[in-house]
Parts: structure tokens; C-alpha cells; sequence
């Protein structure tokens, strides 16, 4: 596998203990663990991996591997499987029996299409971010222990609806797909992170309003035109982007989301926001460039911890006299507005943090 190009070798082939090779770690005279990563490893590992019956941990990723052998399938010891960032284009379908496996991380690759992973029942972690796959295998379902799975990045159009069998799932990332629908993700009820970002969806996912412990929703970059009333339901959430949508309006329940630090609205069609805005008081960020405003509730007032507000390319003429409450603003963007000047008082309040600086001449 090139060793002489290896990164690390020290100690390599210098004995016929490999417990003090680098990268070699040992526990009770065997092999336990191998962490070649980032090391220079080309080609294909070689089939006498699958000797390595205690193996536990083996890590590879950041290497240039083409291929893994059909022996990785006797690894019954293996729970870390990592081979994330090499050249894999295909999996022996051998992987599929370790059932041992706890976390399995297969990023950056070529990967097309994946193997029956259904008896893989003790992951709780699988990433395939950053691939080539098209179709996610409907025994995915059965992986009932996972809390983090990553499919970002790929090319995948549809999901299979025994997705929404994951229960435990904390974290689910599907950006960047061409995701048109999502399978009903109802009973998720125990996600900390959703990120569905940079796909095609028109309308949220069937039943978002059960996911009250979501902390973290990221829908930036669809087709919505519209949030769910049910996205109030949403009382754990801190932080919620979604720009570069077709969004109109908010409901008003977008005030029940009072644990909100962050909010980004960019580059949408919005020409007013609701005046339950004000319930957000815990905001310190809010975006909202690139929409149609032509005016703010007087409520924008009641954000006293905003520290930054980007109302950049709108349509606005004047600001609500309230906005003088936003005393812990470091950033105020007014560019590309219809704003002229800005009242000397705000000026005093915002000396130097208002762009463009030409609002307040000094």
C-alpha cells in the first residue's frame, strides 16, 4: 500500500510484533486498534485484514484507498469503522455482517449505492455525506439504535419511508440532495438537529410540529412558500434558517419560538413581518436582507438582545422609533434600502455600527 511514501511507518516491519508500529495499538497481545489516517495508504487493503479478530477500531479515512476486501466481513470484534475521504466507489457486501459495528463512517467517497446494512442493528452512528448515492436501502429502518445519521451531499430524490423508524435519530443531516418530499418524520420526536437545506422541497415535512426537542433546523435554500402553523410547536429551538426561500409572510406563531438565538429570513419575498416577532426576545441575531419590507412592527423594539440586524436590500423608507431600544446592537445593515438619513438620535445610539456609515454623517 506505497509504505514508502506512508506518512508515519516508524517502526514498520521491524519486528514481528506490531504492537510498536505506528499506528498499532494492542491490548492483551493482539491487534486492537489501527489509525493510519491522513497517511499516505494507496490501493486496496489487503485481505488479511479479515485475520484480525480483535480488531475493534480502524480508521483509514484521509488515505487513497480503491478498494475493501470481502475479509473485512470477519472483523466480528469491529465497532469503528472509519474509511471516510479515500476512493471508494463500491462496499463488499461482507460489510453488511458486522454486527459488532457501532459507528460506521463512509464521507467523501464515491460511493453509488450501499450494500444490505439491515443487520447492522448496533450502529448508532453512520455517515455518508459528501457521495454519489441515488437510493437509500429501505433496510435502514432496521438500524433502530442509530442517533446520527449523515446523507448530506449526495443525489438522492426520494427516501425510504421506514426512515421515519428511526426513532432514536438526534441528529439527521439530508442537505444538499434533490429532495422533493420527505418520508413522515413524525415520530422523530427525539431530533436535536434537522438539516434539510439546499433541496427542493415546496412545503415542510409531514408532522415538524412533533419534533419539540429540535434545537437546530436548517431549511435554507428550497421552495418553501409558506411555514407550517406547527412550526410554534417548536419551543426548544434556537436557532432557524431559512433563507432563500418563497416565503410571503410568518405566522404568528413564529412568536411562540422564544428560546430563538438565531433567525435568518434572507432572501425571501417577505413584505411584513408579524407583529409576535417581538415575543423573540431572546434573538441576538436576526436576517432579513434581500425581502420586500417596506415598513417594521413597532414591536422589532421588545429584541433588546439583538447584537446584529441585517435589513439590507429592502424596501424601506424610515425606521419605528422603537428601534432606539436595540441599545446592545454592535451591527445595524441598512444598505439598499430607500433610507436617506437616519434621525440624529439614532445616530447617537448606533455611532458607528450603522452601514452603510453615510445614514450618519458626522
Amino acid at each position: 500500500m506505497n509504505n514508502e511514501e506512508w506518512v508515519g511507518k516508524d517502526n514498520w516491519l521491524t519486528s514481528t510484533t506490531p504492537c510498536f508500529w505506528a499506528g498499532i495499538t494492542c491490548a492483551d497481545g493482539h491487534v486492537s486498534e489501527i489509525n493510519l489516517g491522513l497517511n499516505g495508504l494507496t490501493g486496496e487493503l489487503p485481505p488479511e485484514i479479515g485475520d484480525l479478530s480483535h480488531l475493534t477500531r480502524l480508521d483509514l479515512t484521509d488515505n487513497k484507498l480503491r478498494k475493501v476486501p470481502a475479509e473485512i466481513g470477519n472483523l466480528t470484534s469491529l465497532e469503528d469503522l472509519n474509511l471516510a475521504f479515500n476512493n471508494l466507489n463500491s462496499l463488499p457486501s461482507e460489510i453488511g455482517n458486522i454486527n459488532s459495528l457501532r459507528s460506521l463512517i463512509l464521507s467523501g467517497n464515491y460511493l453509488t449505492s450501499l450494500p444490505d446494512i439491515s443487520k447492522l442493528t448496533n450502529l448508532t452512528s453512520l455517515s455518508l455525506i459528501e457521495n454519489d448515492l441515488s437510493e437509500v436501502p429501505a433496510g435502514i429502518g432496521n438500524l433502530e439504535k442509530l442517533t446520527v445519521l449523515g446523507l448530506g451531499f449526495n443525489k438522492l430524490r426520494s427516501l425510504p419511508p421506514e426512515l421515519g423508524d428511526l426513532t432514536n435519530l438526534t441528529e439527521l443531516y439530508l442537505q444538499d440532495n434533490h429532495l422533493s418530499s420527505l418520508p413522515e418524520i413524525s415520530r422523530l420526536t427525539n431530533l436535536i438537529t434537522l438539516d434539510i437545506a439546499e433541496n427542493e422541497l415546496s412545503q415542510m415535512p409531514v408532522g415538524i410540529g412533533n419534533l419539540t426537542k429540535l434545537n437546530w433546523l436548517f431549511l435554507t435554500e428550497n421552495n418553501l412558500d409558506n411555514l407550517p402553523r406547527e412550526i410554534g410547536n417548536l419551543t426548544s429551538l434556537k436557532e432557524l434558517y431559512v433563507g432563500g426561500n418563497n416565503l410571503s409572510s410568518l405566522p404568528p406563531e413564529i412568536g411562540k419560538l422564544v428560546n430563538l438565538n438565531q433567525l435568518s429570513l434572507t432572501n425571501n419575498n417577505l413584505s411584513s413581518l408579524p407583529p409576535e416577532i417581538g415575543n423573540l426576545t431572546d434573538l441576538t441575531l436576526l436576517y432579513l436582507p434581500g425581502n420586500q419590507l417596506s415598513e417594521l412592527p413597532p414591536e422589532i423594539g421588545h429584541l433588546t438582545n439583538l447584537v446584529a440586524l441585517s435589513l439590507s436590500r429592502n424596501n424601506l423608507s424610515s425606521l419605528p422609533p422603537e428601534i432606539a431600544n436595540l441599545t446592545n446592537l454592535a451591527e445595524l445593515w441598512l444598505d439598499g434600502n430607500n433610507l436617506t438619513s437616519l434621525p440624529p438620535e439614532l445616530c447617537v445610539i448606533f455611532k458607528g455600527k450603522v452601514f452603510p456609515p453615510s445614514l450618519c454623517p458626522s
